[in-house]
């Protein structure tokens, strides 16, 4: 037998009702009581019970983060274990293994597990997805038209491919509403999955490459914000060009080419900077590239003397380097004649060596 609770409803108990058994005790209207039935339920009633209670501990049901920083994701079930990823305000995940004090989840591709206190389980969990999660759907077709209305008679917006990811706006009678290139488009739901996506938490590598793009980012738009737009792009033959057009531009190619000798014996000085670029902009150096001239002309293009003077400036300089890497201290003959091959294109040129 099984126990059970009654309640009783009737407004007193029967004062006309005949029994032969002995009075033990009486109970009014609104009074709970147990009682015992002879009747035991079926397994599958025990399993929907048990799964009613405990499908939140289950593997594979939802958690989110229970914080308004950020949680730890660690090797082990302690605090003392390494930790392996991030698990962000608002980021969700599913169970692995529940514990009564620590649960290994899965976020995307940071896999380990979290102290239960950091945790929201079953409802709690389900609501907040709900509130901040969306639903995603993926092509599956190889080719599927994206309609203005949800029928076949409409005007078709595009097409779309197997693999195509979109936000779902609704899903209704067939037709599924995405947002395609900002306004809703409707394609067939035979040929798309639909599943609830959440904002997941992030390995420590992912940790790693991000903030390393993030800082790359930054010293990018750093150099875009102190060089310009054009001389943050240029190649060192461009800029170099650049500063020897805003230094020389009006005089001869000869003087044109002695503006480019003094900035490559700066870059290969240990006094300056080793780039073009860090000679060039070095402070109280070229004034031009410091008022954002050299961007300017940039922008405006570069004479055909100053390019070849830079060309050959920098060609020379390319090539001398060669030499001293292949001699490497010794008295390589290759090396010597690519040497003097150069010295003598640059006689011809009329241009300033300086070794």
């Amino acid at each position: 037998m099984i126990g059970s609770m009654a309640v009783v409803t009737t407004e007193s108990y029967a004062e006309d009702t005949y029994t032969t058994d002995e009075v033990i005790g009486s109970i009014c209207a609104g009074m709970a009581v147990d009682i015992e039935l002879d009747t035991m339920p079926s397994q599958e009633q025990i399993d929907a019970i048990i799964e009613e209670n405990y499908a939140w501990m289950n593997p594979g049901a939802l958690v989110m983060a229970h914080a308004t920083d950020e949680v730890n994701i660690r090797e082990s079930a302690t605090t003392d274990s390494e930790i392996v990823g991030k698990l962000y305000s608002n980021c969700g995940g599913y169970i692995i293994e529940y514990t009564d004090t620590w649960t290994k989840i899965k976020s995307g591709n940071a896999e380990g597990w979290v102290c239960n206190d950091y945790l929201y389980f079953g409802s709690e969990a389900q609501n907040i997805a709900d509130d901040i999660g969306n639903y995603w759907a993926t092509v599956t077709a190889s080719e599927l038209n994206v309609r203005s209305e949800s029928n076949t008679e409409s005007d078709v917006l595009g097409t779309v491919n197997t693999g195509d990811v979109f936000e779902v706006v609704s899903n209704e009678d067939g037709w599924v509403a995405v947002d395609y290139e900002g306004k809703d488009g409707f394609i067939s739901a035979d040929y798309v999955s639909i599943e609830f996506h959440i904002t997941y938490g992030e390995s420590m590598e992912e940790i790693a490459a991000r903030e390393a793009a993030e800082k790359q980012a930054a010293l990018e738009a750093e150099r875009y914000q102190y060089y310009g737009v054009y001389a943050a792009s240029a190649t060192d033959v461009e800029l170099l060009a650049a500063i020897i057009q805003c230094e020389a531009g009006y005089e001869c190619y000869e003087g044109q080419v002695a503006v480019g000798a003094v900035v490559m014996n700066r870059v290969r000085s240990a006094a300056f900077p080793n780039t073009i670029y860090g000679v060039i902009y070095a402070p109280g150096q070229f004034t031009p590239a410091g008022a954002g001239l050299v961007d300017k002309r940039l922008a405006n293009g570069l004479s055909a003397s100053c390019l070849q003077a830079a060309q050959e400036r920098f060609f020379i300089r390319e090539r001398l380097h060669e030499y001293r890497t292949c001699n490497d201290g010794r008295n390589d003959r290759r090396g010597f004649l690519l040497l003097l091959f150069f010295f003598y294109k640059s006689a011809n040129y009329g241009m300033i060596i300086s070794v």
